[in-house]
């Protein structure tokens, strides 16, 4: 776990946010248990061999994740949104998200990387 990604998550005004960062990050660390943490554009990455495989950002009220190398994913309709090569997901306060189903792809899509 890198520090600068914990500080970000960590100074989160938004409480909500926080915790959903820290359940996507959770998620990220079961499907690549050597991902590799940095800030990045001001916002957490997670590599994986170098490439990228995820990334967590916020705004005034939501929460993205997104999932790269997911052109051949099978996702859930309407959960993600984005041109195939990358999906990403939209959280607001108060959402939920299968953690199980999210493990899976970002496994699934982090496995040629």
């Amino acid at each position: 776990m890198n520090q600068e990604v914990t500080d970000f998550i960590k100074a989160l005004k938004e409480p909500w946010q926080g915790e959903l960062s820290t359940n996507l990050r959770e998620v990220v660390h079961q499907a690549i248990p050597d991902v590799h943490e940095r800030i990045q554009y001001k916002k957490p990455h997670f590599l994986k061999n170098g490439k990228y495989a995820a990334v967590i950002s916020t705004s005034k009220n939501a929460v993205s994740f997104t999932i790269f190398n997911a052109a051949e994913l099978e996702l859930p309709e309407g959960m993600f949104d984005g041109p195939p090569e990358r999906k990403t997901m939209k959280l607001r306060e108060g959402d939920t998200f299968d953690s199980r189903q999210l493990v899976s792809l970002v496994s699934q899509a982090s496995g040629s990387l």
